[in-house]
């Protein structure tokens, strides 16, 4: 029955249906076929799936990092980002990173990221001589950085799919989100040393000069120190803190930039239904295959199968880090972490893993998978806005494919990068 299932998920999306609808059709033969429940449970359960407080967060983050993109909190990142890194070999490129990390606290998405930073940085990258293919190699792995640091949206979904602290996944994320931005500046350094990229600026700014741009950018620097300090001293949960940074981006808009007027709230409230729409529906029927999958006993079968294989706890992790990296290929994020990780999260955990030290291992693993031929979602993206071919991006991404890998491996061998923090102050 599994077989056929995978089988249908595959013929459905090579069809072109989308990945919601194709999730919700794989799944009815278990229903139908086996017997084991009636087909009215299939709704029930898309009902229960949305049933969750936790799940609150996910559209009051996504509504805040709207409206902070309304307020001209991204105009002024990036005039900081410049003074910080502009002075550097590759200059365009090292401030698209540094913005990432900053965007981090605002957007939460990836893909959001890299779409953004594809149509405000990529024309000026472009310009001074950056190939479109390099452009959109260092756009792509810069936005796996806003994918880990708090308020990741991926970090929501896989703490309420399997059962983890958000609070804590938050603080998990922080310590390897700056790793990942130091990895990938030294190797935008190394790559505008050897093609000869230019800084933007022709000096290093005065302190007096970055002091000024971090004055003006402190209202969004402040974003994820707030859901940091909010967290250690036990002032709201996640769901709360996003009810909050909803109410922080107001008062930032109204009256203190005073650049969010009523249209501008329209539409960010336009694009917060948009998101959220999709993103419920894929959780509705991710929720109604995985209970099919736990029907047939997905979960403990795969398991079995890993643990026939090896015991070794690494090799173990090694194997499902490969899964998600091949599912990353084909799957959008949201769908990958509401289908994939509720299979692979009890045989690391019975390996022995730490589920936060995991959690933000797999949501990187999962956002990098989406810069990946055959179909990365993250790659598409920005090679779509950038009229750039897919095999030029993959060429020009091999240093940075380079880069995630030694990331990945920092990850894996040292598990206090994540998990410091959350013990520290949770």
């Amino acid at each position: 029955m599994l077989m056929l299932v995978a089988a249908l998920f595959a013929v459905f999306l090579i069809g072109g249906i989308p990945v919601a609808f194709a999730l919700a059709l794989a799944s009815i033969p278990v229903f139908i076929l086996t017997g084991t429940m009636p087909p009215t449970v299939a709704i029930q359960k898309m009902v229960t799936a949305t049933q969750s407080f936790p799940l609150l967060a996910v559209p009051f983050f996504i509504l805040a990092g709207n409206l902070m993109n309304a307020t001209g909190i991204t105009d002024r990142l990036v005039r900081f980002s410049r003074l910080l890194t502009g002075w550097m070999a590759g200059g365009l490129a090292q401030v698209s990173i540094m913005l990432s990390l900053m965007m981090g606290g605002v957007s939460g998405s990836a893909v959001a990221d890299a779409s953004m930073e594809a149509r405000l940085l990529g024309p000026s990258m472009i310009k001074q001589g950056y190939s479109k293919a390099s452009t959109a190699a260092i756009l792509a792995f810069g936005s796996i950085i806003t994918a880990t640091i708090p308020p990741s949206i991926g970090l929501i979904l896989f703490g309420y799919i399997n059962e983890v602290s958000i609070g804590r996944l938050f603080l998990g994320g922080v310590v390897p989100g700056v790793v990942l931005t130091a990895v990938l500046m030294g190797t935008t350094w190394l790559v505008a040393k050897r093609r000869g990229y230019v800084p933007d600026l022709p000096r290093i700014p005065a302190a007096r000069e970055i002091g000024a741009g971090f004055l003006d950018s402190i209202w969004a620097l402040m974003f994820p120190v707030v859901l940091v300090v909010g967290f250690r001293f036990g002032i709201f949960t996640a769901t709360e803190a996003g009810v909050f940074l909803v109410f922080y981006a107001l008062i930032i808009g109204f009256g203190i930039y005073r650049e969010l007027n009523l249209a501008k709230l329209l539409q960010a409230a336009r694009e917060t239904v948009s998101d959220l729409g999709m993103i419920m529906l894929l959780i509705m029927t991710a929720a109604v295959l995985g209970y099919a999958m736990t029907i047939e006993r997905a979960p403990q079968d795969i398991a079995t199968f890993v643990t026939t294989l090896t015991e070794d706890p690494l090799l173990i992790l090694l194997l499902v880090m490969a899964l998600l990296v091949i599912s990353g290929m084909f799957l959008e994020g949201a769908a990958n972490i509401l289908l994939v990780t509720p299979i692979v999260m009890p045989v690391l955990i019975q390996a022995g893993y730490d589920p936060v030290h995991m959690g933000v291992l797999i949501v990187s693993l999962i956002n990098f998978g989406g810069l990946t031929p055959p179909v990365g979602v993250i790659m598409f993206t920005v090679c779509g806005i950038l009229d750039c071919k897919t095999g030029a991006f993959t060429r020009a991404a091999l240093p940075f494919f380079a880069a995630m890998l030694l990331f990945f491996a920092l990850l894996v061998a040292f598990s206090g990068l994540t998990v410091w923090l959350p013990n520290q102050l949770m």
